[in-house]
C-alpha cells in the first residue's frame, strides 16, 4: 500500500502539473505575454507546483526536513540533472536576459536563503520577505513580457476560456490529492530505510517533484525552443526559493527548522550549483554537450555522497577527498579559463 500510494501520488502530481501548465500557459498567451516570459513565469511556476504542494503538506504535518530538502534538492536536480541531460541531447542556447538578470538573481536568492538560515530556521518573517520578493519579480517579468509580446500570441486560435480554467482548477485539485499520498509514501520509505526525511527530500522527493521540469525542458530542447528549456529551469529555481520556501515558511505553524547539515553542506552546494551556471551560460551563449556531461556527473557524485553519508560508509572520507581536492579544482580552473577566453574574444557587432 505504501508503494502504491507513493506511485499514484507521483502520477497525480505530474498529471496535475501538466493540466495546470497547459491551461495557465494558454490563459497567459491570451493576455499577450511573450513566450520567453511564459517560460520564466507560468510554465516555470506551474512545473514547480508539485514542490509547492509537497512542501506545504510536509511542513504542516511537521516534516520540516522533508519540506526544506525538497526545495534545495529540487534546485540542485534542476540545474545539474535536467540542464545536464538536456544539453547532452542537444546544446542549449541561453538568452541574454537569463545571463544578465535571471541567473544572477538565482545566485543572489540562493545566498539569501543561506543568510536567512543561519539561525537554523525559516520563520514567518523570512517567508514574508521571500513572498514579497516573488510578487515584485513576477510583476517585473510580466511588464517585460507585455512589452516584448508579439501580436501572434493574442490572435492564435485556442479553446474556450472555460476549458483553460477547468484545466487549471483540475490540475490544482490533483496536486492537492497527489501531494498527500506522495508525502505519506515518502515518510514511510524514510522510516523503512532508516534515513532522515531530509535525505529523502533531497533525493527521491526532489527528483519526483522535478519530473514536470525534466519533461518540459527536454521537450522544449527537442522542439528547438532551447532558450525556453533553460528559462524553465531558472524560473523554477527562483520560484522554489521565493514561492515554495516563502509560502511554506509563512504558512507552516512553527516555521521550518533546519539541521546543521542542511545549513553547513546542502545550502552551500545549492549556491555553488547556481554559481556554476554563470560561466557555463556565459561562454559561447550556450550550454554545450560536454558541459552538460559535467553537470550530470556532478549530480551523480552529489547523490552518491548523500547515500554514503546516510549509510556512514567507510568509502565516504576517500570519496570526499577526491571530490574536494581533485575534481572540483580542475572543473573550476577549466571554467575560469573558458570564461577568460570568451571574454577576450572579439564581439561581432
Amino acid at each position: 500500500m505504501t508503494i502504491a500510494a507513493f506511485v499514484v501520488g507521483l502520477v497525480l502530481l505530474i498529471v496535475g502539473a501538466e493540466g495546470l501548465v497547459r491551461g495557465a500557459s494558454r490563459l497567459a498567451a491570451r493576455l499577450g505575454i511573450s513566450s520567453l516570459i511564459i517560460g520564466l513565469t507560468v510554465v516555470a511556476f506551474g512545473t514547480s507546483s508539485p514542490e509547492l504542494a509537497v512542501s506545504l503538506k510536509a511542513a504542516i504535518d511537521g516534516q520540516a526536513g522533508l519540506a526544506m530538502g525538497n526545495v534545495v534538492g529540487s534546485n540542485i536536480f534542476n540545474v545539474l540533472f535536467i540542464l545536464g541531460l538536456s544539453a547532452l541531447i542537444v546544446p542549449l542556447a541561453v538568452a541574454q536576459q537569463l545571463v544578465r538578470i535571471d541567473i544572477p538573481l538565482m545566485v543572489a536568492l540562493s545566498v539569501l536563503v543561506l543568510l536567512l538560515s543561519l539561525d537554523e530556521a525559516i520563520g514567518r518573517f523570512d517567508g514574508l520577505v521571500l513572498v514579497t520578493a516573488l510578487a515584485a519579480y513576477t510583476t517585473f517579468l510580466l511588464r517585460q513580457g507585455r512589452r516584448a509580446a508579439s501580436p501572434e500570441s493574442t490572435t492564435r486560435a485556442s479553446p474556450p476560456w472555460g476549458t483553460d480554467m477547468l484545466l487549471v482548477a483540475g490540475g490544482l485539485g490533483l496536486l492537492v490529492i497527489g501531494s498527500r499520498w506522495f508525502v505519506e509514501g515518502a515518510v514511510a520509505f524514510a522510516a523503512y530505510l532508516g534515513v532522515s526525511d531530509q535525505v529523502i527530500g533531497l533525493t527521491i522527493i526532489a527528483a519526483g517533484t522535478s519530473l514536470p521540469e525534466l519533461v518540459t525542458s527536454i521537450i522544449a530542447a527537442l522542439r528547438g525552443e532551447r532558450d525556453i528549456a533553460v528559462g524553465n529551469v531558472v524560473g523554477s529555481n527562483v520560484f522554489n526559493i521565493l514561492g515554495v520556501l516563502g509560502l511554506t515558511g509563512l504558512l507552516a505553524p512553527s516555521g521550518i527548522a533546519l539541521s546543521e547539515a542542511m545549513v553547513g553542506f546542502d545550502l552551500p552546494v545549492m549556491i555553488a550549483v547556481a554559481l556554476a551556471c554563470l560561466p557555463i551560460c556565459f561562454t559561447g551563449g550556450q550550454i554545450s554537450r560536454w558541459e552538460g556531461g559535467v553537470f550530470l556527473g556532478y549530480y551523480l557524485a552529489y547523490t552518491l555522497y548523500l547515500i554514503l553519508a546516510a549509510a556512514r560508509h567507510d568509502a565516504l572520507p576517500g570519496f570526499s577527498v577526491v571530490m574536494l581536492y581533485f575534481v572540483l579544482p580542475i572543473t573550476a580552473l577549466t571554467l575560469a579559463l573558458l570564461t577568460f577566453r570568451d571574454f577576450r574574444r572579439p564581439r561581432i557587432r
